[in-house]
């Protein structure tokens, strides 16, 4: 059963050096304040999943949080590279990082996989890419009914998976609604979970088209108004487009990336608390 609990408490008791750990959210509804979180309380050696690394990771990255990155793709949105997470890759700043590169229908599959329960995902996707040449989990595999030639990916199985959502009510059932991408898949994945979400009410009211996880398959919950920011959260807040752009002169510096690093992340306090 879900359990309420501050941001600060559920990182701590949820995210341990040397986990894996996932933090999902496709365009809107990215957990940025608990990458934050993870941050201010130091952890390291993580192997980091997600989809679509951000800045959030750039962040994480840059702040050595990370050993590992498994991933399909990775960049600034609508402005362009991930500078810490490159400087990572090329100088091994400030620790160095294995990648583990994927298509988005092999991460994808590789999560319905790890929540379904089975050791493994079959797609098409890898035909005629590269990928199989770089990435060691990726496998060719015969259909024992057709003897066509595809592809396997292991199951993603998280030792813990952070989502955020629109909202919880007290008990910690969690209703999001708007584009959802694997973040359902990602909670029911993975052996821990955290929800952050906008608020906590006394009741879940129906949204249409919204997705319900239940309270018995979440872990901990934690209030966080603007816990996406700057990504957005649909019927909450808008993207912040001027953060994404004023991160790339950041991102592109060691030092105002530590400057950076220093006033708005470790040395803020954020109401979770």
């Amino acid at each position: 059963m879900a359990r309420i609990l501050s941001l600060r408490e559920a990182v701590a008791e949820l995210v341990h050096d040397g986990d894996t750990v996932a933090l999902e959210g496709f365009t809107h509804l990215i957990p940025v304040a608990a990458g934050h979180e993870i941050i201010r309380q130091h952890r390291k050696d993580l192997t980091l999943i997600r989809m679509t690394p951000d800045i959030v990771y750039d962040q994480m990255i840059g702040a050595g949080c990370a050993r590992k990155l498994v991933f399909s793709w990775g960049g600034n949105p609508g402005v362009g590279s991930l500078h810490r997470f490159r400087d990572a890759i090329q100088n091994s700043w400030p620790v160095p990082l294995e990648i583990e590169e994927h298509s988005h229908a092999g991460m994808a599959n590789r999560y319905a996989a790890g929540a379904s329960g089975l050791p493994f995902a079959v797609l098409r996707g890898y035909t005629g890419t590269d990928l199989p040449d770089q990435t060691d989990t990726i496998k060719p595999i015969e259909c024992p009914f057709t003897g066509e030639r595809l592809t396997a990916v292991p199951a993603v199985n998280p030792d813990v998976g952070i989502i955020h959502a629109q909202r919880a009510d007290k008990t910690g059932n969690v209703q999001m609604w708007g584009i959802t991408g694997v973040q359902k898949e990602t909670v029911l994945a993975s052996k821990r979970s955290l929800v952050t979400v906008e608020e906590i009410v006394e009741e879940l009211t129906p949204v249409p088209g919204a997705v319900v996880l239940p309270q018995w398959v979440v872990t901990a919950v934690a209030e966080v108004p603007r816990g996406a920011h700057p990504s957005y959260a649909q019927g909450y807040y808008e993207r912040d487009n001027e953060y994404y752009q004023e991160w790339d002169p950041i991102g592109r510096d060691r030092e105002r990336f530590e400057q950076w690093l220093t006033t708005e992340v470790r040395g803020a306090e954020r109401s979770a608390r």
